[in-house]
């Protein structure tokens, strides 16, 4: 009988020496699962904008109807984001990933047919709730999976829906363009997809929820220094930061096939590869720029992807094509590693809080881009797109704030 005890409680110590390891070790298959589901998702919301010019051409929308869809679409996919992650926080739900996605099902086969700008800003709400619902959720398995590499698992996550972005112009180039609007709905095959694999995703976001509710919240030592007036600074400086690179990042997605279209004559599939490169630079700067943050320190790799990009996005106007598109390829890379650190770096500053600040830091995301849009759409219209470039690549400069941020200065992951 005693025997008995011993190999149970054997049996017992070494259940929980597993769990504590799984909290460690970094889940990569579940990393590149929600990576690739991020993948899917933003392939199908970059639609949108690969429409654009499209769209104009067949319903005569003014420059100020086009950013006004991009409103749309990033409000409604901004505002309930931090509500989400907030109710996530508290009562996860593993299989509400799969759930939402089938928003973005619907919101595309809506906006294949949708004849009229009502029924287009509708289709691309319905989309933007489906967005709402994934990004704060994914966030959390994210970090789940991360172990101690909460930055390169924000990373592999975060280039999922980058690659998805700068996939979405080329094939809405080889299937949208050629064969029209109605093609649209094939992509609703990818939204089956994406649920299917967010079901697995839930099954072991289900299977772990003991160890995600058990885990112990660690508090960053150099965080746990820091009063709570300048932590709410180092938050109102992240934003000012999110501020800058979302308004320009919405002017590269939303209007760089129009200012290529403009300047030098370009047909729309030219305008959408050189988009699509753009866009494969964002990708590849978010890996490099979150596996940096995790050894060197977030701050500087915050304040070196903003305001570093500013002498590029400062010459952007003035250079000929062939120089445009290795510039845009180069502010691509190098703003595009800020987003993913600064997502973790907050996170570090609300310790047990993934969820709401995912959400809270997404939101802002979507909500600022979809304003900068707006903004840019209206502006174009009473002066040119040209102009529009002209304004916009003054905001990188923002990033000189980043100096204001405290040091939080992560332990190196051994290799």
């Amino acid at each position: 009988m005693a025997e008995a005890r011993s190999i149970a409680n054997c049996k017992f110590m070494e259940s929980n020496h597993n769990v504590v390891d799984e909290r460690k070790q970094t889940v990569f298959a579940i990393l590149f699962a929600i990576s690739f589901s991020h993948f899917l998702n933003d392939t199908m919301q970059s639609v949108i904008p690969s429409i654009y010019p499209l769209i104009k051409e067949q319903y005569g929308f003014s420059f100020a109807q086009i950013g006004a869809i991009t409103f749309a679409f990033q409000m409604t996919s901004s505002v309930l984001q931090p509500f989400v992650g907030w109710y996530a926080d508290r009562h996860p739900q593993p299989y509400s990933l799969s759930v939402g996605m089938l928003f973005t099902l619907l919101g595309i086969v809506s906006l294949s047919f949708a004849n009229t700008f009502v029924l287009i800003l509708l289709s691309v709400s319905i989309i933007g709730w489906g967005s709402s619902v994934f990004h704060p959720s994914a966030s959390r398995v994210a970090q789940l999976a991360a172990g101690n590499r909460n930055g390169l698992a924000q990373s592999i996550f975060q280039v999922g829906g980058n690659g998805g972005s700068a996939v979405g112009p080329l094939l809405a180039a080889i299937i949208i363009l050629p064969f029209g609007q109605h093609a649209i709905a094939w992509f609703a095959i990818i939204a089956l997809l994406a649920s299917a694999t967010l079901f697995k995703v839930g099954s072991w976001y289900k299977r772990t929820m003991r160890v995600a509710v058990a885990k112990v919240v660690k508090v960053n030592e150099s965080v746990a220094k820091l009063s709570p007036q300048r932590i709410n600074f180092a938050l109102a400086m992240l934003v000012v930061l999110v501020f800058s690179k979302a308004f320009y990042m919405a002017s590269m997605t939303s209007y760089f096939t129009f200012f290529l279209i403009d300047k030098f004559g370009v047909t729309v599939q030219i305008s959408q590869l050189c988009l699509f490169s753009f866009l494969s630079a964002v990708a590849i700067g978010t890996v490099v720029g979150g596996h940096l943050g995790d050894r060197y320190g977030r701050k500087y790799i915050i304040w070196g992807s903003i305001l570093g990009a500013a002498p590029f996005t400062l010459l952007l106007p003035y250079l000929n094509f062939s120089l445009t598109l290795v510039v845009a390829i180069l502010i691509g890379f190098i703003i595009s590693s800020a987003f993913s650190t600064i997502l973790v770096y907050a996170t570090e500053l609300k310790p047990g809080r993934v969820g709401m600040v995912a959400g809270l830091f997404y939101g802002l995301s979507f909500g600022l881009g979809g304003i900068g849009s707006a903004f840019f759409g209206w502006l174009a219209d009473r002066s040119s797109i040209e102009f529009v470039f002209h304004i916009s690549t003054l905001l990188p400069l923002l990033g000189i704030v980043a100096g204001f941020l405290p040091n939080i200065e992560p332990k190196r992951v051994k290799r």
